[in-house]
């Protein structure tokens, strides 16, 4: 089955050609995310009202 993913990479990729970031995709109910520099892994998904907890938790930066 083709993967019909559209994959973008993440606006905060390292420096050099981009590849230290991971890559997003919409999906209907979820958003996916993988490793840029191994798409061919797993690849974890959340659902759609999770994905911005769960981004604002790795962004929280307090001890």
């Amino acid at each position: 089955m083709a993967n019909r993913d559209h994959w973008r990479k993440s606006s905060y990729s390292g420096g050099g050609d981009g590849n230290a970031c991971v890559e997003i995709a919409d999906r209907r109910t979820h958003i996916a995310i993988r490793d840029s520099k191994t798409p061919a892994r797993a690849t974890l998904t959340f659902p759609t009202a999770a994905f911005t907890p769960f981004i604002d938790a790795l962004k929280d930066t307090r001890p």
